[in-house]
This record gives structure tokens, C-alpha cells and sequence, in this order.
């Protein structure tokens, strides 16, 4: 039996997240969503020739190739790190100095850094995500459909925000820019985004 697919504890109580992102939305979908991705890749990951690869590279190797494994291990990827691009007091406009810097010359500052990553997930058609990502070097804000990340298309994700109906339908119904501006302004624990960029600058 393999164990790259195994379900994370979450960093924080269910309702730490609170009002921003409620105790009920949180157990739906890191307990019923992000398992089935576990539970799903787990099984397809089975005979597929990629079992013996870490994560990121079964994501990018299945990717065109074997759609099932992929939408399982692509969404099991995202979600691994979007509970840890979370945090109770998280957001504000004070990033740290490096990755601040990176924000400056490469996005345009913090406030367009914003605007362009709301617009992004705002305008992603139907389940997807957006990003902040290293590409070549340097920072550039996308967006993706359904379980696809940056890393798939030549960068590495530093955050992510999950723009599936799942993530947002219980606290804001259909209101997915009110979510993204409360998640961005909130939540992001920009600690971890630091992190994912140095490594992915390293």
C-alpha cells in the first residue's frame, strides 16, 4: 500500500478561521472534499507506474496523461498547502522584507498585487484556483481551472486560494469576490508564502 496520499491535520481549530471562514465550511471541505482526493488518488495511484515518485512529481507526470490520477493528486497538492496559506489573523500589507520586494518590482506593488489576484479568482469561469507563482525567476499572478496549479505550467506555487463553490458557498453563497477580498485581507499567512518563496528561489 502506498502513503503519498494522506490526509493532513489541519494547523488551527475548525473555527479558528472565524468569521471569515466558518467552523462548518472548514470540516466539509478539508473532512469530506480534500478526503475524497486521498481517498481517490490513493486508489488510482495503484498501477499507474508513479507510485515509487514524491507528490509534486506524480502531479506533473499525470497531467495530460491520466486525467483521474491527475484531478486527485493536482487537488490533494493544492489543499496540502491551502490550509497552511491560512491563518487566524492573517492578511495585512506587511510582507516580509524579501518576498516584499519580489511584490514590489515584479507585481506592481502590494495593493495591485490585490487587486490582480481578486480579479484572478474572480474571473476564473467555474471551479478553479489562483495563484501567486515563480515563474523564470519571477513573481506573476494566474489562474487555473478545476485541480491544475502553476506547477504544471512550468512554475511553483507560493499561494494559492481554493475558488470551488466548496470553498466559499456556505459563508458566501454566490458572492465569490466578498470571499476572496475577506480571505486575502484576513487569512493569508504570509509566514508560509515567505517560505514557499524562498524555496522556490533557492
Amino acid at each position: 500500500m502506498t502513503t503519498k496520499f494522506t490526509l493532513p491535520p489541519l494547523p488551527y481549530a475548525y473555527d479558528a478561521l472565524g468569521p471569515y471562514m466558518s467552523a462548518e465550511t472548514l470540516e466539509f471541505h478539508h473532512d469530506k472534499h480534500h478526503q475524497a482526493y486521498v481517498t481517490n488518488g490513493e486508489k488510482l495511484l495503484e498501477g499507474s507506474g508513479l507510485e515509487i515518485l514524491p507528490l509534486e512529481d506524480i502531479v506533473k507526470e499525470s497531467f495530460g496523461k491520466n486525467a483521474g490520477l491527475f484531478n486527485n493528486a493536482g487537488q490533494h497538492y493544492n489543499h496540502v498547502h491551502f490550509w497552511n496559506w491560512m491563518k487566524p489573523n492573517g492578511g495585512g500589507n506587511k510582507l516580509p522584507g524579501k518576498l516584499q520586494a519580489a511584490v514590489d518590482s515584479d507585481l506592481g506593488g502590494y495593493d495591485k498585487l490585490r487587486a490582480d489576484f481578486i480579479a484572478a479568482g474572480t474571473t476564473q469561469f467555474g471551479s478553479g484556483w489562483a495563484w501567486i507563482s515563480v515563474k523564470d525567476g519571477k513573481l506573476e499572478v494566474s489562474k487555473t481551472a478545476n485541480g491544475e496549479s502553476p506547477l504544471v505550467h512550468g512554475g511553483k506555487p507560493i499561494l494559492g486560494v481554493d475558488v470551488w463553490e466548496h470553498s466559499y458557498y456556505i459563508d458566501y453563497r454566490n458572492a465569490r469576490p466578498k470571499y476572496l477580498e475577506a480571505w486575502f485581507d484576513n487569512l493569508v499567512n504570509w509566514a508560509h508564502v515567505e517560505k514557499m518563496f524562498e524555496e522556490a528561489t533557492a
